[in-house]
Formats: C-alpha cells, sequence, structure tokens
C-alpha cells in the first residue's frame, strides 16, 4: 500500500454487516464506523468530543467473516484505503460517497478478548492471490447502493 491513500481507524461498528452479493457471486458487505476524538480545551479545560462516521466496504472471504463475526457496538480497527463512489439515483439525481474499502478488520483487544478461528482457505488466495479485499475486475459491477448511501455522509 505505497499510494499515500492509507488509513487505519479505531472505532465501533454502528450497524451489524450487511451481506450481499454481486451478479456474479462475489460477496461483500458493508458497515458503519463511528469513530470519536476527545481532546482538552486548553482555555476552558473541559473534555471536548467528536464523533465521525464512516462506510466501510469488503470483499471476498473477508465481508463473509465480517458478516458472521461482527456486530453492531464491536469495537475493531480497520486499515484500508479510502474510496469515491458515485451513482444516479433512479429520479436521476447524482450522489457520491467516500468510503473506506477495507484491506484488514480486526477485533480491538483493549476492552475486550477475542477467540480467532482460522478459516478454510479457498482456492486462488495465497501470496498475490484472490483475497485482497479490493474493489472487483472493471467488469464486475458494484453492488447496488443501499438506502444508507441516499443520505449525505458528512
Amino acid at each position: 500500500m505505497a499510494n499515500g491513500n492509507n488509513v487505519t481507524l479505531v472505532g465501533n461498528i454502528t450497524r451489524d454487516p450487511e451481506l450481499r452479493f454481486t451478479a456474479s457471486g462475489q460477496a461483500t458487505a458493508t458497515f458503519g464506523l463511528a469513530v470519536n476524538r476527545r481532546w482538552q480545551n486548553r482555555q476552558t479545560n473541559d473534555w471536548e468530543e467528536a464523533t465521525s462516521f464512516f462506510n466501510v466496504v469488503c470483499w471476498r472471504e473477508m465481508a463473509e467473516n465480517a458478516s458472521e463475526s461482527l456486530q453492531k457496538g464491536s469495537r475493531v480497527i480497520v486499515a484500508g484505503r479510502l474510496e469515491q463512489r458515485s451513482w444516479e439515483t433512479q429520479e436521476g439525481d447524482k450522489r457520491s460517497v467516500v468510503e473506506v474499502v477495507a484491506d484488514e478488520i480486526g477485533p480491538s483487544l483493549r476492552w475486550a478478548t477475542a477467540k480467532v478461528e482460522k478459516t478454510e482457505r479457498r482456492s486462488g488466495d495465497g501470496p498475490g492471490g484472490g483475497g485482497g479485499g479490493g474493489r472487483p475486475a472493471a467488469s464486475e459491477p458494484a453492488p447496488t447502493p443501499g438506502p444508507d448511501f441516499d443520505e449525505e455522509p458528512f
């Protein structure tokens, strides 16, 4: 990931992962992530807080594993990249959203424990294989956006 578009977020899942499949059977899952930032106001000495909300997208086996393992309220670490996606609604309105496309997702062990179970690897998932969590090939249509994408994300 040397393209300069890398993000690592730690936050709480705001909605259960939604698992869908593209027309060719490619698994994709999306969930919301709330990331809190806390700081002390130097003038008032009061603690202040701001929350940012992100849509996270994952693909293939990671999508299936995320939908089986994660739930609303879980605290996770997401490493990936930002990607902008645009589409047109049935009414002809143009929409655009910036999403985090996950390369890795893991539980935060700061205030919780986790039991890790290795899944059986499918063919083609070795190094450089098909398990990288990227977008599907150009011939692969992106999944139809859900109702959450009609809202302004920021």
